[in-house]
């Protein structure tokens, strides 16, 4: 799936009536940054993207939410309808490791979100801590995660979870040399 980043922020940016200025002013960045990802010269990280949608606000699955099917509901979902969140694996960023995080459906329109994630060994979901509303949890399929979340970090086996208020500054990092795959939840849809 393909998606112009920058094209879509500036979209929603102008829905708002929010000048550049006053988006780069509420999410603490500069107009000329918001300018440079809006033309897609500039490739936010997961945080900064996450800074700039609450700012105007909308959530990262609202951002990159398709829309489901008007007429009858969809209650089952193959592995190619997932719908893509990571920036990385939708053409921003760069690098051949990439953290991929697969939503089930179109969280917009349910009070639950569930992600498919994937970490290759060395990634994770970036420098800045996640902060956002709601409450996530998650269980490690396969490999290990380093989850950290306020002061506490703690490595994941397959088998084991967490469970947390996402308001709580949190991080996830593969530390291990083998894929690490979570499923999780996020009730409401706020990532």
């Amino acid at each position: 799936m393909s998606l112009d980043i920058g094209g879509r922020l500036r979209a929603v940016r102008e829905s708002r009536n929010l000048s550049q200025r006053d988006l780069a002013s509420r999410a603490g960045l500069t107009g000329g940054a918001i300018s440079l990802i809006e033309q897609n010269k500039s490739s936010p990280s997961v945080a900064s993207l996450k800074a700039l949608l609450d700012a105007i606000p909308l959530s990262l699955s609202e951002f990159f939410s398709e829309v489901e099917n008007a007429g009858s509901p969809q209650y089952f979902y193959g592995a190619n309808e997932f719908v893509e969140l990571s920036p990385q694996d939708i053409g921003l960023g760069d690098g051949a490791a990439r953290l991929s995080l697969r939503q089930l459906g179109n969280a917009a329109q349910h009070s639950l979100q569930i992600l498919h994630e994937n970490y290759p060994p060395g990634t994770d979901t970036g420098p800045d801590m996640l902060s956002h509303e709601g409450e996530e949890a998650g269980v490690v399929i396969s490999g290990i995660i380093e989850v950290t979340v306020d002061d506490q970090v703690r490595v994941l086996n397959p088998g084991e979870g967490y469970l947390f208020d996402s308001r709580l500054p949190h991080r996830f990092r593969n530390i291990g040399e083998k894929q690490c795959v979570i499923v999780s939840a996020c009730t409401p849809p706020s990532f």
